[in-house]
């Protein structure tokens, strides 16, 4: 769909097009683009919205940016380190009030503050039964691994509100290969159930999805309303050539009538060096459906169901 932009996250709006943002190859800034198919956003009009800083805090590593509308504005969310340690992330927040978001003046809310100063990163929000919630992932200090998902109440796009709940931690075997790790969250709703798909271990071939569910009348920050799937639902699929996948986001056909799976994939199993600084993380796009049972069934990368 979009070469070299891992992270990859699709918005579709009410104005007919799909707004798309990802982690660019150089870390360095946060672009936007849109168009009113998917297959057009390779080729879209872009708009690089924000700069990382030149020192200080949002001056190295913008990863994952992400964009929501909520109530008339435009939000983005994206992890940012400092040029002193370059992996120790927070969240930012950014917002618009234009009615398309590759113009006005993109406004910095600050620091997402979460209930203690760790390693933080890759938020998503969802609104559900007028409550906006945050998930994101976060490095707690007495759980051991780089990072776990937590979910909580927002009192607005920028503020957390009362106490974050821990929803899973890299506690199954695919999770743990290489580095400790749940991460890049992404939530759908179906039917009766919430679900919230992300992703674990290292950002390489390894790199895979998991599935957490719950009950759309439970209380969504209660840890024992979702149940977690012990096996990756979304894996590297060699016979097409697409390794790693993983920090998806989910769309729709513009008519709302077929679910659509956004991910990123490596094309090759083999990397030179940090796999974080392998640019070749692609968008990529798959129709999906739901099984008897109301569950995803994403099939495999390169495979659609």
């Amino acid at each position: 769909m979009v070469e070299q932009r891992a992270d990859p996250w699709v918005y579709l709006h009410s104005d007919g097009y799909y707004y798309f943002t990802g982690s660019v190859p150089e870390y360095d800034r946060i672009e936007l683009r849109r168009a009113k198919t998917l297959n057009e956003l390779e080729q879209a009009e872009t708009a690089d919205v924000w700069t990382k800083q030149e020192s200080g805090p949002g001056s190295k590593h913008i990863w994952a940016p992400e964009i929501h509308f909520y109530k008339g504005k435009w939000y983005i969310y994206f992890a940012a380190a400092r040029e002193d340690a370059p992996f120790d992330h927070r969240i930012y927040v950014l917002e618009n009030d234009a009615a398309n978001p590759l113009e006005g003046t993109w406004i910095e809310k600050g620091q997402l503050k979460t209930n203690w100063e760790s390693f933080s990163l890759d938020a998503t929000t969802f609104e559900f039964n007028d409550i906006l919630y945050l998930v994101w992932a976060q490095k707690a200090f007495d759980i051991e691994g780089n990072s776990n998902l937590y979910i909580a109440e927002l009192e607005n796009p920028w503020t957390l509100k009362g106490q974050q709940t821990l929803l899973s931690k890299p506690d199954q075997p695919w999770e743990r290969i290489g580095f400790k790790v749940n991460e890049g969250a992404a939530v759908i709703k179906h039917k009766d159930k919430v679900f919230i798909t992300y992703s674990g271990s290292a950002t390489d071939d390894n790199y895979a999805m998991g599935l957490l569910t719950a009950s759309d009348s439970s209380n969504l920050l209660n840890p024992k309303s979702w149940t977690k799937s012990e096996a990756p639902i979304f894996f590297s699929n060699p016979e097409t050539g697409r390794y790693g996948p993983g920090h998806n986001s989910f769309t729709t056909t513009p008519d709302g009538k077929k679910d659509i799976l956004i991910y990123h994939a490596r094309p090759y199993k083999d990397i030179q060096g940090d796999p974080l600084f392998d640019a070749n993380r692609h968008a990529w796009a798959q129709f999906f459906t739901w099984d008897d049972n109301g569950i995803p069934n994403l099939g495999r990368p390169g495979v659609e169901k």
